[in-house]
């Protein structure tokens, strides 16, 4: 009886560890699937290279012919930098899934903080304090590096086609998350087109910006009979006024009226100039 027990207990061993092991090959089985796994690895390596630097002591000053400390001083008074600006884009592609795999492709070079499905998902791809590559060459008033100032958020969306309510819900919400966590300025939201106008035209023309505004998502403005640009103010310099980069003029038109009229033309009409002077005075205010 012994032995035979002793068989049953054994068999029972090896059932218990044949089953374990199932498990643990159908758990590595399912993890092998998530198709992002291996890009996650590379977010973390690359975070903890960023860490490591931030951590290593500003070294002794070293450029030559200049009076070197003998020591390191460190300040006590900092802090992390923070995004001043919201940039949105559309994503020009034909799905969620195909954006989420063109920002972890290495090759091509572009990222953003957000992207947000037709669904309403929301994917936070990068930290907010990190910075990502997805305003390109381009230009807002003074600002000539949008990325260091910015947080982008791409909006699934092929560039032809009206907004998803989900989305545009989904949106709402994280904007207002980072307004009031970044005191980000109610007129530093803007477009990929407004800070890129030769290049870029996202988001498309119907995006919802007077909803956006009525939100305290940047401005908006209708035509009015009193308002007009003073005399002798260009239209040019009116729109490098408000922040648009004006060495292609037309293009600078362009943007301003895909924006603030929802309109694809560039002919400059009164209503155009009684938003335009809007927004100068807006901007003059703030």
């Amino acid at each position: 009886m012994r032995g035979q027990k002793n068989t049953y207990t054994m068999q029972f061993h090896k059932k218990a560890v044949s089953l374990l092991g199932a498990l643990l090959l159908l758990t590595l089985i399912a993890c092998n699937h998530f198709p992002y796994a291996k890009t996650n690895r590379i977010y973390q390596h690359q975070r903890s290279i960023l860490v490591k630097q931030l951590k290593e002591n500003p070294g002794i000053q070293i450029i030559d012919q200049l009076p070197k400390a003998t020591a390191w001083v460190g300040t006590t008074n900092f802090d992390l930098r923070k995004p001043n600006f919201v940039i949105i884009h559309h994503t020009a592609q034909n799905s969620c899934e195909q954006t989420l795999r063109t920002f972890t492709l290495e090759r091509t070079k572009v990222s953003a903080h957000y992207v947000i499905c037709k669904d309403g998902t929301i994917h936070h791809m990068l930290n907010d304090y990190l910075r990502a590559w997805h305003g390109g060459l381009a230009k807002w008033g003074n600002n000539t590096d949008i990325n260091s100032s910015s947080i982008g958020i791409e909006l699934d969306n092929n560039g032809f086609e009206p907004f998803d309510s989900a989305q545009i819900n989904s949106l709402l919400l994280l904007l207002a998350k980072l307004k009031e966590t970044y005191k980000i300025p109610t007129n530093n939201f803007i477009g990929h087109g407004d800070i890129a106008p030769v290049r870029k035209v996202d988001p498309n023309i119907q995006f919802p910006w007077a909803q956006l505004a009525i939100n305290g998502f940047g401005v908006w403005f209708e035509p009015t009979l009193t308002d007009s640009l003073p005399t002798g103010l260009s239209i040019p310099l009116a729109l490098s006024m408000v922040g648009y980069d004006i060495k292609d003029t037309n293009t600078a038109i362009l943007a301003f009226k895909r924006h603030f009229r929802q309109d694809s033309t560039a002919t400059m009409e009164e209503r155009d100039k009684s938003v335009l002077a809007q927004l100068i005075k807006n901007k003059l205010s703030h």
